[in-house]
């Protein structure tokens, strides 16, 4: 086979993408992604050593490593260019570690090939066929592996947003960098189990620190009505999760005549109060990410991909010269808008120059979306909310976060929402929520029986309602509260959610549309039995069975 992947919830026939990535990626850059993640272990091997024994930290290293992972996340980046250039630099790191770990006189372990394998960029499409994911060959052993670098995948991802505010955990740099070389020892299963549970509870320090970095920064979510129309003025739409990207984006549009508009995961920027006293921040275009041909087409003016959900368009697209690109992702052909420096914003004045350029967008729907209900705002809420459940008004709240795809089978989730008791509330974060939130579902004595905390980022919001609720009511368990899981997954940063559930000690989540291709049938036969896991059938039967 050319390629193996099965990261994702689209994998292949259920097993794993053999030929081509269903997301749109090719082999030769699967396989690059395998080689980059491979030095990135073997970095992690001198960072580690270096940190363990001489207290050694160096932003440069942490950064690169866990940018470096985001990059490989589904659907974030497209650019095999990029990843070439990400491979050299690893030499570049590796060998400045070596040279610390030699001054320092630091013993470093190079047993592992990632340590010192080097090359130029002939040899590397060779070399990237041999480190791939099925070069181990026990199922069970690479099923825990992946399930746990899948998570630090996650990880990644809110911890670099969380640094582009400012806000660092060093514990969460050490704790990557040690599991990276861990994952290329010989571990029992036992103990990977436990490094599986160990990555769910950095997982909830990460969520905790973006949280954090999130409403310090722009305050916190509010209840609002989104605008879903249009105005007649050119636009810029904003796509993935970097509230910082945001920030800057409002900034150098303002005064220009340039709406901006978001899609998808950015959906949630119009919650927090910094945001909104933009006059020109309109409200949110489109649907999910899966959506874009029609959306993207439609909006007319271009589009800014701040991090993955990117769907590489067809030959026949007509907005792909619109599609810009920045931070971890990326896409071949795709304009580029580089990094900060020295602290400076990103320049946004390519993309800003084309906006004015463009038409207006092609108004698609009318009406509002109500969202908002972060820990907090759900907190000035709670007095309200617990006497709705005392008093059976509300019987029960289902957790339907996560993500959206293009399945037909997620239609299930539309279904089960459309079909859920009247007295039930449900809790999302996630791009899942576009198969549900424009539904007419009312609400329960004025509370909106869907409560929308934001991006999949912020689902540590849902885990937080829960352990409050779990205070309030004067529980010894969380899974005592009236409270069911029914989450669809798609990519790695809903892995990291659910690791980090299940160290919270959350039990019964029901995962769907199909369950993760990356877990072997003894592993999930572990996950049933200890945390009850399990997928999904049909909307009646689990119905049925979550609510009663």
């Amino acid at each position: 086979m050319s390629m193996f992947c099965f990261q994702c919830q689209e994998a292949a026939k259920g097993t794993g993408c053999t030929i081509k990535g269903v997301c749109g990626k090719s082999d030769d850059l699967s396989n690059m992604m395998d080689l980059l993640t491979h030095l990135l272990k073997g970095i992690s091997y001198y960072s580690t050593e270096l940190r363990e024994k001489k207290g050694y930290e160096n932003q440069i290293v942490n950064k690169f490593i866990f940018d470096g992972l985001f990059s490989t996340i589904t659907n974030a980046n497209f650019d095999k260019e990029v990843f070439f250039k990400r491979v050299e630099k690893a030499f570049e790191i590796r060998s400045m570690l070596k040279a610390e770990a030699d001054k320092a006189g630091v013993k470093v372990d190079t047993t592992f090939d990632g340590t010192t394998w080097t090359g130029n960029r002939s040899e590397f499409e060779a070399k990237s066929e041999k480190v791939g994911i099925l070069e181990e060959k026990n199922e069970d052993i690479r099923s825990l592996r992946e399930l746990t670098i899948y998570g630090l995948k996650g990880m990644a991802a809110y911890t670099e947003h969380a640094y582009n505010l400012g806000f660092e955990d060093v514990a969460l740099y050490a704790f990557m960098q040690k599991t990276l070389v861990k994952l290329t020892q010989t571990l029992s299963v036992d103990e990977l189990v436990g490094l599986v549970l160990e990555t769910g509870k950095f997982g909830v320090t990460a969520m905790a620190l973006l949280d954090k970095a999130n409403t310090t920064r722009y305050g916190n979510p509010e209840i609002t009505k989104v605008n879903l129309g249009v105005r007649k003025n050119p636009g810029i739409l904003i796509s993935g999760h970097d509230l910082k990207d945001m920030e800057e984006l409002l900034a150098q549009t303002s005064g220009t005549g340039v709406d901006v508009y978001t899609h998808s995961e950015m959906l949630p920027a119009n919650y927090y109060p910094a945001f909104k006293k933009h006059s020109h921040f309109v409200g949110n275009y489109g649907s999910s990410w899966w959506h874009q041909k029609e959306d993207f087409t439609s909006f007319n003016g271009p589009i800014l991909f701040t991090t993955n959900c990117i769907v590489p368009p067809t030959a026949s697209a007509t907005y792909t010269s619109k599609i810009y690109t920045t931070g971890s992702s990326g896409l071949t052909g795709a304009n580029h808008i580089p990094d900060r420096v020295d602290g400076k914003p990103k320049d946004f004045s390519a993309i800003i120059e084309h906006a004015k350029k463009c038409q207006s967008p092609v108004e698609i729907e009318t009406g509002e979306l109500v969202g908002g209900f972060a820990h907090a705002q759900v907190f000035a809420l709670a007095d309200k909310v617990v006497d709705a459940v005392k008093s059976g008004a509300i019987r029960k709240f289902i957790v339907m976060a996560g993500c959206d795809g293009r399945m037909k089978d997620r239609d299930y989730y539309t279904e089960f929402a459309t079909k859920l008791p009247k007295d039930t509330v449900i809790l999302t974060a996630g791009c899942a929520k576009y198969r549900y939130n424009k539904l007419p579902l009312g609400d329960i004595g004025g509370i909106p029986r869907v409560l929308d905390a934001g991006q999949c980022n912020d689902s540590y919001s849902l885990a937080v309602i829960a352990l409050k609720l779990k205070e309030i009511f004067a529980l010894n368990d969380i899974n005592e509260l009236p409270i069911a899981y029914n989450i669809a997954w798609y990519e790695q940063k809903a892995v990291i959610v659910l690791l980090a559930l299940l160290h919270l000690g959350v039990k019964n989540i029901h995962l769907g549309p199909t369950l993760p291709a990356f877990l072997s049938p003894n592993v999930v036969n572990v996950l049933v039995e200890n945390f009850g896991i399990s997928g999904i059938n049909t909307v009646d039967e689990d119905i049925k069975l979550m609510v009663g």
